[in-house]
């Protein structure tokens, strides 16, 4: 090894809010340095090991996987407080394959059995798992430094020699390092030096690397003052500011150890012995128990060939059909995916078994014999879906099936692969929070104690990014002018932004992935390292899903999505008040019903087609096929959008289907000549410009990422393969590439827009067909978000279904469905759950159903009192009954209010009565002249009070709503809150609405103005009134008051806001001016 020094203790930003240096900036500066190998030894994880070990070997750097682990003060069970929240710091470097399974395994006990506050292992644990691993006594706060710096030299020689033990001679050194800073280090130095010759150990020079640059330190003191919720002016605080924790170069080392030249050689000896190989991107897969000891090859053909034979034979007379299957069996088979496949199929069908509500998107939908095993239900034939744009001879990544689930039974099903496949085999995938740009300035601000407000005002004017493209800030300056003013005329916020881009990147938490499952043929330590998320009992792995493939397990995706929810519980809905069974797949696909809803707008609750641009582009459409589901599916997202007019008027016959060359037509005939789906992109290249399918794969990841480089040499291979393969003039090559422009980074691709078509259109077919039941469902799945609530109800007063409040004899914890009554002519009604009142609970909740149910409802106040006796039924959850309307039947609000306390009496009283002993005051009809219960008369509540407790305690208005008294007014008014939301920048409005919140804040030069929430019916607006303007209509502005606003839209990141020019409290004099 031709390098002089090797760095062994070397920090990156998975060291989280500690490391400040990337994975890349590291190797960049060991090139720079010409370092021929590096260590990673992250504080008490392994996130950053694969992605190390990849970019290592790709710079030609030997990679030493480690990490800086903690030593449990005892026992690393042990977690007695103010004893075991001590610990000692060790590196951990791995000799070989051997000492990386260990490593692993050691990360994942301290952090799954010794966690306390950190992840901690003891030398027991050590002992048993030392193969193949190299110790460095690590840092200041390595047990062996501990001992020295209390000058204690014994105890000191005896953990030394004990680390010795357990390691093995020759595998274990005493770290000493640079730190001139640090009180007393000279003597510290001569202790361990001392130690190490006393004890026979060598010593190992180390630099605890958390930055490449000696000009990232303040960046990084950032970094630990936001982990530590401090400032940098704060005294006492955790701080490395006066060290320099830079990588060194390999001269400035053997400069400062010139004293110790055994301390760098041994770095260089060490590195050496270290000679780890990994086999990456080698997928293996759970263990398959099948009947007979079949393979699994052979069970995915007899099950794939016995559907064919049912759903396609009869229907396959040129045998183009079949043909397909074999060729898909082949590849999926060849390529050794037969067991991803039939566990998928297993999970899906059990979900099905259990009367989960599932689906599968993306690509996957575009193979037959995914269909053909139950894994999607999509026909690929019908909707013509390529099974190539999901696996092909060509493509080496592996297939990417995403399974999504109802999310309130997704778990059943993660349970049921634990169960299946082993605990220990199954986890849930680790994701990376990272340091986005407006949080890295709003993070920055705060650690320089600025005020919030500039750093505020910063982060606003940053753009928002789009989905999988994040705005960055040196983006940002350069397309937001007004940034680039600031960033170049102040020098405070130049300070700010500056920072932030070095801590921009960098991750800040580990958390659960949405969707990502691993399944493990053994122990899941094997392949990966784990944790616990954070606050949390799920098991997770320490590699983000690519690392996680690279180490060799498939991904598996269980996605939770609220509108199977919804399905499925309307379903159940269904079956319960109308004893009818829906098979949510055999539904008809041609309902007329279906597409006049879709067709007149009413989309709230649809899936994929809500928002006020799909309702507006439904509407014009006038769908009248799944497939126009499909293509708007695709085409509603940022740049396709722009052909949705095209798609509406070639549909109706108002333009011409035109096609740029006629070999398109075979394309693009189903979407009128509209290029739809990013499979029209990929079909077009190969048709016209002689791609095959492993080219066009590259084609659509430069596409789709937008990588200016890939996109050049493609837009280069595409044109004059036009030319030389289609015949093409250039001029005409060009003007096909100009047809891919909208979908450079947006594709959809056509088997997932058939996934999400079809899941839009059972949702329509439920709200269409069992109105009530449906909304039921969304209204459930939105508790506890009143905003999408109140959204729902306007729409189920538009559908004719009234929303009651609550009520102790009807509701249940849910929202529930009250059939209307047929000889009346009155139209089904949804009633409120008891779990929706605040203050109220669930277990009180269940004891008011559950008595019902069994006794009968409640005939009156002191019928409620007599027989719900429990805990839990008090001051506070009887007032929020009464409040929140679920007690109307028994009384006037105001007086079961005012009466409580002798109500609470009464059942404490009554409780003490014998069981079996029948109530005195069962046959009583007047609830309001029971005796030892008479109500005392109070003041009945106004209706204003009414609804101020409706909002308290059920998120939301019920019976009425404020503005009910501007009625005539409020239809008159042009423009509602909603439709100002979507009005462009800087145009005038006029608007009424309640002031819900009024929030008062300080201008520079300390002026008050004030940040306004209007709402109406169903919509709310921020109002921006500044010092003026307070000034002149302060006295008006109160919380519940109705006022008319006037004012301009101001448009910023895609949020909404009115500049207040005008204000006008709404009085009932004024109602109708």
């Amino acid at each position: 090894m031709s390098s002089k020094f090797v760095h062994l203790h070397v920090h990156s930003h998975y060291s989280l809010l500690d490391g400040l240096a990337k994975i890349d900036d590291l190797i960049k500066k060991a090139v720079e340095l010409k370092m021929t190998a590096l260590a990673l030894t992250d504080h008490g994880n392994m996130h950053g090991s694969i992605e190390f070990y990849k970019k290592c070997k790709k710079a030609n750097i030997k990679p030493i996987i480690g990490t800086e682990c903690y030593i449990a003060f005892e026992g690393m069970r042990d977690k007695r407080p103010g004893i075991d929240n001590k610990r000692y710091h060790l590196v951990l470097l791995a000799r070989n394959e051997i000492g990386y399974k260990n490593l692993k395994q050691i990360v994942t006990a301290a952090n799954l059995e010794g966690y306390y506050y950190k992840p901690r292992v003891d030398k027991a644990y050590l002992r048993a798992h030392s193969e193949g691993l190299i110790a460095l006594s690590a840092c200041m706060a390595g047990e062996v430094s501990r001992k020295v710096e209390k000058k204690d030299f014994a105890e000191a020689e005896r953990i030394a020699k004990e680390y010795e033990e357990i390691f093995g001679k020759g595998n274990f050194f005493i770290e000493i390092g640079h730190h001139p800073t640090i009180d007393g280090y000279m003597e510290i130095q001569k202790g361990l030096a001392r130690v190490a010759r006393n004890a026979g150990i060598p010593l190992v020079a180390t630099q605890d690397v958390h930055y490449a640059n000696v000009e990232d330190r303040e960046a990084q003191d950032i970094l630990v003052a936001i982990q530590t919720n401090a400032q940098l002016a704060d005294t006492n605080r955790m701080t490395m500011k006066n060290e320099n924790n830079s990588m060194r170069s390999m001269e400035e080392m053997v400069e400062l150890f010139k004293d110790t030249p055994d301390a760098i050689e041994n770095t260089v000896k060490i590195a050496e012995c270290c000679n780890l190989e990994l086999e990456l991107g080698k997928w293996v897969f759970p263990k398959l128990e099948l009947k007979d000891n079949r393979k699994p090859e052979e069970y995915l053909q007899e099950l794939a060939y016995a559907a064919y034979k049912e759903k396609f034979s009869a229907r396959d007379a040129d045998g183009e059909i079949k043909k397909r299957v074999d060729y898909e069996l082949e590849v999926i088979i060849g390529k050794g995916y037969a067991p991803y496949f039939l566990i998928v199929s297993d999970l899906i069908n059990f979900a099905r078994e259990k009367g989960i509500v599932t689906t599968t998107r993306g690509s996957a939908a575009g193979s037959l014999v995914s269909y053909l095993i139950g894994i999607t239900t999509v026909d690929p034939i019908e909707y013509m879906l390529p099974f190539e744009r999901f696996l092909n001879p060509h493509r080496p990544s592996p297939p990417d099936i995403d399974m999504d689930f109802a999310d309130d039974r997704r778990e059943e099903v993660l349970e049921y692969a634990k169960g299946k496949y082993g605990r220990d085999k199954v986890a849930q995938i680790g994701t990376f929070g990272t340091m986005m740009a407006r949080g890295s300035v709003r993070d920055v601000t705060r650690a320089l104690g600025k005020p919030y407000d500039l750093g505020d005002r910063i982060a606003k004017l940053i753009p928002m990014g789009s989905q999988g493209f994040p705005m960055t800030i040196a983006q940002a300056i350069e397309i937001e002018p007004e940034l680039k003013k600031m960033y170049k005329g102040e020098p405070e916020v130049k300070q700010i932004i500056d920072l932030a881009k070095k801590i921009e990147g960098c991750a800040r938490h580990i958390s659960v992935h949405a969707a990502g499952v691993v399944i493990s043929p053994t122990e899941l330590t094997d392949f990966v390292p784990l944790q616990f998320e954070p606050k949390g009992e799920k098991i997770i792995t320490q590699f983000n899903m690519h690392d996680v493939e690279e180490a060799g397990l498939l991904k598996f995706d269980f996605l939770g999505i609220k509108n199977l929810a919804i399905l499925g519980n309307s379903i159940k809905i269904v079956k319960k008040i109308h004893g009818i069974d829906i098979d949510i797949q055999n539904i008809p696909l041609d309902d007329r019903k279906t597409f006049e809803l879709l067709s007149r707008g009413d989309t709230t609750g649809v899936f994929q087609m809500g928002g006020s641009g799909m309702t507006r582009y439904l509407k014009e459409l006038a769908p009248s096929r799944i497939t126009d589901l499909m293509a708007m599916i695709a085409l509603f997202r940022p740049g396709p959008m722009d052909n949705i007019p095209s798609y509406i008027k070639r549909k109706h016959g108002q333009e011409a289907i035109t096609y740029l060359d006629p070999r398109l037509e075979k394309i693009l005939e189903k979407t009128y000549g509209v290029v739809t789906y990013q499979d029209d992109v990929l079909f077009i290249a190969i048709e016209l410009a002689g791609y095959d399918w492993g080219s066009v794969d590259k084609f659509r990841k430069a596409i789709g990422k937008k990588i200016p480089e890939e996109m050049a040499k493609q837009e280069k291979i595409f044109i004059e393969g036009c030319q030389t393969h289609g015949g093409i003039t250039k001029q005409k090559a060009e003007a096909l590439w100009s047809l891919f422009d909208p979908f450079k980074g947006y594709g959809f691709n056509k088997a997932h827009a058939a996934s999400y078509g079809m899941v839009a259109y059972q949702t329509a077919y439920m709200k269409a067909n069992f109105p009530a039941e449906y909304m039921t469902a969304v209204l459930t799945a939105d508790s506890g978000d009143t905003e999408k609530i109140a959204v729902s109800i306007v729409e189920c007063k538009k559908m004719g279904i009234p929303v009651l409040p609550p009520n102790v004899n009807e509701s249940f914890e849910d929202f529930t469905v009250i059939k209307g009554e047929k000889e009346k002519n009155s139209p089904d009604q949804i009633r409120f759950g008891l779990c929706t009142i605040k203050n109220l609970g669930a277990e009180i909740s269940r004891v008011i159903i559950e008595e019902r149910k069994a006794s009968g409802q409640f005939k009156s106040f002191a019928d409620f009192l007599d027989r719900i006796k429990h805990k839990n039924l008090n001051k506070k959850s009887l007032e929020a009954l009464i409040k929140a309307g679920a007690m109307d039947e028994f009384g006037e609000r105001g007086q079961l209010l005012g009466n409580t306390e002798d109500a609470l009496l009464y059942s404490k009283d009554t409780a003490k009565l014998n069981q079996n002993q029948g109530s005195l005051f069962s046959l009583m009809q007047n609830a309001t002249s029971v005796p030892g219960l008479k109500l005392k008369e109070t003041p009945p509540a106004s209706q204003h009070e009414k609804l101020l407790w409706e909002k308290e305690l059920l998120g939301l208005y019920i019976s009425g709503h404020p503005l009910d008294r501007f009625k005539e007014k409020f239809e008159k008014i042009k423009t509602k809150i909603g439709e100002a939301r979507k009005m462009p920048n800087g145009l005038p409005v006029v608007t009424i609405g309640m002031i819900e919140e009024a929030k008062k804040i300080f201008t520079k030069k300390g002026d008050p103005m004030l940040f306004m929430k209007l709402s109406d019916y169903s919509d709310s607006i921020e109002n921006v009134i500044f010092p003026k303007i307070l000034d002149k209509y302060g006295e008006i502005i109160r919380e519940g008051n109705c006022v008319a606003v006037k004012g301009r839209v101001s448009l910023r990141n895609g949020d909404s806001s009115i500049i207040v020019e005008e204000l006008k409290e709404l009085t009932v004099e004024n109602a109708n001016s």
